[in-house]
């Protein structure tokens, strides 16, 4: 059965893709949970019209964010933190803590965009990565330094 994807499917097809799938699988997954529909002729004029919506919609929101990522690159913070002996934390810094840094720098991001590996538990300089759009990351300095 032909099939037109209304988004993205891991290891299927990208958003209006025309494919072929068993009747099966349209039938009891792609169709009921509205992530495809039949690909009828009617059909493919409304997916065409809905790819070349978010298209826009897409090219707005990089614009936005290459625009918020050239302020956000010259970005330095500074977190205080208490420490212990061999500059190890007593907390951690978390992606919460550097969101909390850029809003009190006028910056609005939201911490699921702040990719850390993991907390950072040592006093240091760190590059933390921002990813602001799938195909625009910005990279900011953090500095951990040990509360006096």
């Amino acid at each position: 059965m032909e099939v037109i994807l209304r988004q993205d499917v891991e290891k299927l097809g990208s958003r209006g893709q025309v494919v072929k799938v068993a009747s099966g699988y349209a039938r009891n997954f792609l169709l009921p949970n509205k992530i495809a529909v039949p690909a009828t002729d009617a059909n493919r004029k409304i997916v065409e019209q809905e790819r070349q919506a978010h298209l826009r919609k897409e090219a707005k929101q990089k614009g936005e964010a290459e625009d918020l990522a050239k302020l956000v690159n010259g970005v330095s913070l500074t977190i205080v933190q208490k420490a212990g002996e061999n500059d190890q934390l007593f907390g951690s810094v978390t992606s919460k803590d550097i969101v909390d840094a850029l809003a009190a720098q006028n910056f609005e991001i939201d911490r699921r965009k702040i990719h850390l590996e993991e907390p950072i538990k040592q006093l240091g300089e760190y590059k933390i990565p921002v990813r602001l759009h799938k195909d625009v990351t910005a990279e900011i300095a953090v500095h951990v330094v040990k509360e006096e």
